[in-house]
């Protein structure tokens, strides 16, 4: 793994003992030896984690990372507190400013490289979904997803009856703690839980039972693998440690556990998955977005053209048969004209309602534009086709649609229908004769369906 370190610290020789050792691990290392000159670096560098010592002469750590946490720009970017000082309160304060994480001086090699390299991978996913969806497409002040006002869900795997009360004690006035003895309840309880956990917190000296597997199992599930877990390890394993944090384990506590410390770090990693969730809903709604139409909520034209031409190739590959159903709602414009282009909608929106109620999960109904829709049929020949096409057309006109109190309307539609022909078959081969169909429909008395001709 290599990344752009920035190292902040006012003595040079702990800049240098710190460059080194990141050096070594061949990351890019950028140094700075005051706060003026650290907020100056991280415009110019842009570096993937800053190491920032508190005390420092001027601008102090605290109010450095306080400004790096409060510019949008640099606001994702991980802060890792470097202090001589082993007080709660010292941490508290840096979390508060926005720190990611905080290391005691001397810095352990084993913590230093896990916090960095843990820091790191999650830096490299932020960036790649905030990518995605434009640059601060949130708005979040310091990636925070208001943590502090809506407590954290937290699971709690331990057989270890004292250690585990003792941590659902410490916990329990700022968080929802569900603990279970049992590893096969874990996975239970995440099914049941309504939303799922923010955290899952592991004891990796569990009775008849191996904690690393454990995590491992829960990095593997879908329903468990973008929840952090952090574990509790004795001072001296760090084998487990290292291994626990290769497979994806977010973060650890070293024993006797310090309560300062619990509750710091679970409310920095519920603040960074409640922000990267976040994330992701951003990105998965700019994706449904760009493949469906905004109005009715069916797919668009775009998708449309790209899954037809890939389900033509499919079906003539496993020589399957596939139909489609081209739909013109009739006499529409003098519904817009009439009614208005509000009513219009509701029709619209409507009418989709019902093609979509007539049709299987597998088949794709899209809006193609104005009052135009397009479902298409995989594994249904011309004669299944035209029943579906059948049913579509009597669910609409068979019930009045709502415009308003005690304003009602009829609306009707036509349909042309097609089916794959030939391997040759192009996506505009089966369009054009899906709607020649549909025109003779028009031509006949509409609301009806009427078939391509061989």
């Amino acid at each position: 793994m290599t990344a752009r370190v920035l190292v902040v610290d006012d003595i040079l020789a702990n800049v240098r003992l710190l460059e080194a050792k990141l050096a070594a691990e061949y990351f890019e290392v950028v140094t700075a030896m005051n706060g003026a000159d650290a907020l100056e670096a991280v415009q110019r560098t842009r570096p993937d984690i800053v190491l920032l010592d508190v005390m420092m002469p001027g601008i102090d750590g605290i109010e450095v990372c306080r400004r790096i946490k409060g510019n949008p720009a640099t606001q994702h970017i991980p802060v890792i507190m470097v202090t001589a000082l082993d007080q709660p309160e010292d941490r508290v304060r840096g979390l508060e400013a926005g720190a990611d994480d905080f290391l005691t001086k001397p810095v352990n090699d084993v913590a230093l490289f896990c916090r960095v390299k843990g820091l790191v991978r999650l830096k490299m996913l932020t960036d790649e979904l905030r990518a995605r969806t434009g640059a601060d497409p949130l708005g979040l002040a310091s990636g925070e997803p208001a943590v502090d006002g809506a407590p954290g869900r937290i699971l709690v795997l331990d057989n270890r009856v004292a250690p585990a009360e003792r941590i659902r004690n410490l916990l329990t006035p700022k968080h929802e703690v569900t603990l279970v003895v049992d590893p096969q309840q874990a996975f239970e309880a995440f099914g049941a839980a309504q939303g799922g956990f923010d955290l899952i917190i592991v004891n990796l000296d569990l009775e008849g039972a191996d904690g690393l597997r454990i995590c491992s199992q829960l990095k593997s599930v879908e329903t468990t693998r973008q929840t952090p877990i952090l574990i509790l390890v004795d001072p001296e394993d760090h084998q487990r440690l290292l291994r626990a944090l290769d497979m994806g384990v977010n973060d650890y506590l070293i024993r006797p556990i310090d309560r300062q410390e619990l509750l710091a770090r679970v409310a920095t990693q519920i603040r960074r998955h409640r922000y990267t969730e976040q994330l992701r809903l951003t990105v998965r709604a700019s994706m449904e977005m760009a493949v469906t139409d905004a109005l009715t909520g069916l797919y668009n034209r775009r998708y449309l053209e790209t899954q037809l031409s890939q389900l033509i190739e499919q079906s003539v590959d496993r020589g399957k048969v596939l139909s489609l159903l081209t739909l013109d709602i009739d006499f529409f414009k003098s519904v817009n004209d009439t009614y208005g282009h509000d009513a219009g909608d509701r029709v619209l929106q409507e009418v989709a309602g019902r093609i979509r109620g007539s049709v299987r999960n597998v088949d794709l109904a899209c809006r193609t534009g104005g009052e135009e829709f397009v479902v298409v049929l995989p594994g249904a020949d011309l004669p299944i086709a035209e029943k579906v096409g059948e049913r579509i057309r009597k669910a609409i006109a068979a019930k009045p649609f709502l415009l308003g109190p005690g304003s009602h309307l009829t609306v009707t539609a036509s349909l042309g229908v097609s089916s794959l022909a030939s391997a040759q078959d192009a996506v505009e081969d089966l369009l054009k004769r899906a709607d020649r169909a549909l025109y003779r429909a028009k031509r006949e008395g509409r609301n009806r369906v009427v078939p391509a001709a061989a």
